[in-house]
C-alpha cells in the first residue's frame, strides 16, 4: 500500500491541549459557581419562606373589642344593623335555626338567634321597621326586656401598613369562595408545583382569542411570593425569582396552607386610606358580612376585584364588576365547581354593597385614639384584644348622626356658595369616663384628622355653665333663681353685648344661662372674679389654659371637644372629674388580663354646685335657646348648651342625660365663618345621637331641686 493511501495518524499540539484542559477547567468552575449559588440562593430562600411562615403561624392581630353590644326592646335598631353585628361576632347564617351556638336565622321581621355559650337559649327578636319591637325566647312563653352579645371586634391594631385584616382559617371560608378564586386565578392550582408552564401558554392563548386579558399566567402561589416576600419591581430577574421562590414555598408547606395565606393576604382595593387585604375583610366591607355567609354571586365578585382591586370595584362602577363577576361565573362552570343553572341564577342577582366602607362599623377615629394611647403599654407582648370602652351600636348612631345633620345643613350653605363643613362628635359615659363613641370628621376616608381630640377651637357661649358653677362655688347661697342685671355694662374697658343687640333687665341666673345672655353672665363673672374662673378651670386638670381676662366668661380660649366632654362630665357627674378612657383591659388569647385601666375620679367642686348648674341647663332645652331639641323629638329628661363663637365660625352643642353625654362641633378647618350658630348646625346632630343613644332604656332623671 503506498505511502498516500495510509490513514494519517492525527497529531495533538501542546497549545490545543492547553485550550482543551483550560476549556474544560472553565467549564467545571462555572459549573461549580452556579451550583453554589444555586445551592447558596436555596438555603437562602427556603430560610426566608421558613421564616415567613414561622412569623405568620405566630402572628396573633391585637384586636380591639367594643363593649359588650345590648339589645334592648324600643331600642332604634334596624333588623339589618343587627344582621351586621351578628356577622361582626362570627355568627353562620342558616336557613333555619338549629342546635349550633353562634348561628342566626331570618324569618320575615323576625330574627332567630342562637348566642354562644353552654347555658344560652334561642331568642326571637322582632322588629317594627327601625325599631325592635319584641324579643321572647323561642321555647316558652314570656318576654325579654334586654338581651347581652358578645364583646363585639372592631378592628386590628398596628402593622406596617394601614389596613383592616382580619385572619379566617381555610376550613371557616366557604367553598364556592376557594373555588371562584381558583377559578380565575390558578384552576390547576392543586396540579402544579409551583410554577405552570401549561397555565402560561392556555392564559396567552385565551388572552388571544378574547381580545383582553382574562386570565393570568402567574400560579396563586406565584402571586402569593410576589406580594409577600419580593420588592414590587418588574424585572426579568424578579419574575425568576418568583417562579423559583413558588417552587420553595410548595416544598416547604401544604397546598392547603398556601391557599389560606392567599386568601387571607391578597389585596382586594382601596376604602378611603385603608387598604383592603383578604377576603374575608373584603365580604365585610362590601356587602356588611361575616366571610361565612358570603352567596355564590357575592364569591364571584370578590373573585373578579382580584385582577384589577380598584379598577374592578363595585364602588367606582358597578356595572364594569357585573360583567368581570359573570365571567368569572363562566369560568366556575368551565372547571366544573358550578353547574350551570347556579351560575345562570347567580348572574341575575343584584349586587348589594353596603355604604359608609370603613366610617360604618370600624370607628377608625376611635381606633386611631386607641392606639396613640396604648403607647404607654406593651400590648405587643402577647396580647390577643383590647376591651375598649367603644359603644359599637353608639358608635354607628354617632356616624348616622353626623352624616345626616351635615346633610340637613348643605342646601342652606350651598345658597351662599359654601361647601360642607366638618363635624366631630364625642360620647361618653359620665360616671366612669368611658368613651363611648368618637366621629373625627364627616368622613374618614377623605380626612384621617381626628377633630374630636386634636382640633383646638373656641367653645363659645359653650363655656358658661362653668361661670355659674364658679359663683356656687364662691357663694354657697348663690341659687339658679338668684337675679342679675341685664344692662350695658362696661368691664376693664370691655363692653360686652348679647348676640340679638336687646337687653332684658333683671333676670336670674336660670334666664340668663337659658337664653344665653352675655351681658349678664359677664356681670356674673365680674362678680365672681375672672381668677376663680380661671382657677375652677385648672383644678379640671385639663390640657388647655385659659387667662383671668373678661372675655374668658364667652369661651375666648380654645379646647377641644374631647376637652369639652371632660369638663362638662363634671356637671354630669355630679362634682366628680373623671379622666376620659378608650379601654379596659388588655388580654391575651387565654383571657388573661395584661393590663388594666381603672376608672380614675376625683372630686373637683361640691355635688350642691354641680347639681345647680345641671339644673339650669335642663331649662336650656325646655324654654332656651335649645328648645329644638324638643320639637325634634327628644322627650327624656337632659341638659344642655348651645356655643357659638363669634362670627359663628364655630357651633357647638353639649349636652348630657343621666347615663350619655355628648359634645357636638362643626365649623371649617381654616376658620371660615360658619354663619350658623350652634342651635342651627350642631343641635341637630346631638339630637339624632342621643334619641338613638335613650332608645328602650328606662327613663333616668336627675336629682334636681327645681323653683
Amino acid at each position: 500500500m503506498s505511502r498516500t493511501g495510509r490513514k494519517k495518524k492525527r497529531k495533538y499540539s501542546s497549545r490545543r491541549f492547553k485550550i482543551a484542559i483550560y476549556s474544560l477547567s472553565g467549564l467545571t468552575l462555572v459549573l461549580f459557581f452556579t451550583a453554589a449559588v444555586l445551592i447558596f440562593h436555596t438555603l437562602r430562600f427556603t430560610t426566608l419562606v421558613d421564616e415567613r411562615l414561622r412569623g405568620k403561624s405566630r402572628e396573633r392581630p391585637t384586636w380591639v373589642h367594643a363593649r359588650t353590644f345590648e339589645l334592648r326592646k324600643g331600642q332604634r335598631l334596624s333588623q339589618d344593623e343587627l344582621i351586621g353585628v351578628l356577622n361582626d361576632l362570627g355568627y353562620r347564617r342558616m336557613d333555619s335555626l338549629g342546635d349550633e351556638p353562634g348561628t342566626f336565622a331570618t324569618d320575615g321581621g323576625t330574627v332567630h338567634l342562637r348566642r354562644r355559650g353552654p347555658l344560652a337559649s334561642p331568642v326571637a327578636v322582632e322588629f317594627e321597621r327601625l325599631w325592635i319591637a319584641k324579643m321572647s325566647p323561642l321555647a316558652g312563653g314570656g318576654v325579654i326586656d334586654r338581651l347581652l352579645l358578645e364583646p363585639v371586634p372592631v378592628a386590628t391594631l398596628f402593622g406596617e401598613e394601614r389596613s383592616k385584616k382580619q385572619w379566617v382559617s381555610l376550613d371557616e371560608i366557604p367553598a364556592h369562595v376557594a373555588r371562584a378564586v381558583l377559578a380565575t386565578e390558578d384552576r390547576r392550582f392543586f396540579d402544579h408545583t409551583g410554577f405552570d408552564p401549561i397555565a402560561v401558554v392556555r392564559a396567552m392563548a385565551a388572552d388571544i382569542q378574547s381580545g383582553e386579558l382574562q386570565q393570568g399566567g402567574s400560579t396563586l402561589t406565584q402571586q402569593l411570593v410576589k406580594n409577600y416576600f419580593l420588592a414590587p419591581e418588574r424585572t426579568f430577574r424578579r419574575k425568576l425569582l418568583e417562579a423559583y421562590l413558588a417552587i420553595i414555598l410548595e416544598s416547604r408547606t401544604s397546598k392547603e396552607a398556601i391557599l389560606e395565606l392567599y386568601l387571607n393576604d391578597v389585596y382586594l382595593g382601596q376604602r378611603g386610606s385603608f387598604g383592603i387585604r383578604g377576603v374575608p375583610q373584603a365580604a365585610q366591607i362590601f356587602f356588611g358580612k361575616n366571610i361565612k355567609n358570603v352567596t355564590l354571586p357575592e364569591a364571584a365578585l370578590l373573585a373578579a376585584i382580584i385582577r384589577s382591586p380598584n379598577a374592578s370595584s363595585p364602588y367606582r362602577s358597578m356595572d364594569e364588576a357585573r360583567r368581570r363577576r359573570d365571567i368569572v361565573l363562566d369560568q366556575m362552570v368551565r372547571a366544573g365547581y358550578v353547574g350551570t343553572a347556579a351560575a345562570e341564577e347567580a348572574k341575575s342577582t343584584a349586587v348589594k354593597l353596603v355604604s359608609g366602607g370603613v366610617d360604618w362599623g370600624e370607628a377608625p377615629h376611635f381606633v386611631d385614639a386607641l392606639r396613640a394611647e396604648l403607647t404607654d403599654y406593651n400590648v405587643r407582648a402577647g396580647a390577643s384584644r383590647v376591651i375598649s370602652t367603644m359603644d359599637r351600636y353608639l358608635q354607628t348612631a354617632a356616624q348616622r348622626a353626623v352624616v345626616d345633620g351635615l346633610e340637613e345643613i348643605g342646601p342652606r350653605l350651598a345658597r351662599h356658595g359654601k361647601p360642607l363643613p366638618q363635624a366631630a362628635l364625642v360620647a361618653m359615659e359620665p360616671d366612669t369616663g368611658d368613651v363611648l363613641a368618637i366621629i373625627g370628621a364627616r368622613s374618614y376616608g377623605a380626612s384621617q384628622f381626628n377633630r374630636a381630640l386634636d382640633a383646638h377651637r373656641q367653645p363659645g357661649s359653650a363655656f358658661k355653665p362653668f361661670v355659674y358653677l364658679a359663683a356656687f362655688e364662691n357663694d354657697p347661697s348663690l341659687r339658679p333663681w338668684s337675679v342679675v342685671v341685664d344692662e350695658p355694662t362696661t368691664i376693664r374697658g370691655w363692653r360686652p353685648q348679647n348676640y340679638d343687640r336687646r337687653f332684658h333687665g333683671s333676670v336670674t341666673f336660670r334666664q340668663a344661662l337659658a337664653l344665653s345672655l352675655n351681658v349678664a353672665t359677664a356681670r356674673v363673672g365680674a362678680r365672681v372674679g375672672f381668677e376663680r374662673i380661671t382657677k375652677l378651670w385648672d383644678a379640671f386638670d385639663m390640657p388647655s389654659r385659659i387667662e383671668p381676662y373678661p372675655s374668658v366668661v364667652l369661651g375666648s380660649f380654645e379646647v377641644t371637644p374631647l376637652d369639652l366632654a371632660t369638663a362638662y362630665a363634671v356637671l354630669a357627674n355630679g362634682g366628680k372629674r373623671v379622666a376620659p378612657r378608650l379601654f379596659t383591659t388588655i388580654e391575651n388569647d387565654v383571657g388573661t388580663v395584661l393590663a388594666s385601666n381603672p376608672v380614675r375620679s376625683r372630686r373637683v367642686v361640691s355635688s350642691e354646685s354641680a347639681t345647680r348648674v345641671t339644673d339650669m341647663l335642663t331649662t336650656v332645652l325646655e324654654s332656651g335657646t335649645a328648645r329644638e331639641v324638643r320639637a325634634r323629638g327628644l322627650s327624656a329628661q337632659a341638659a344642655g348648651k348651645t356655643g357659638t363663637t363669634d362670627d359663628s365660625r364655630d357651633a357647638w352643642f353639649v349636652g348630657y342625660t343621666p347615663d350619655v353625654l355628648a359634645v357636638v362641633w362643626v365649623g371649617y378647618d381654616d376658620n371660615t365663618p360658619l354663619g350658623l350658630s350652634g342651635a342651627e348646625a350642631a343641635l341637630p346632630i346631638w339630637t339624632t345621637f342621643m334619641k338613638a343613644a335613650v332608645s328602650g332604656r328606662e327613663a333616668e332623671r336627675f336629682e334636681l331641686a327645681r323653683k
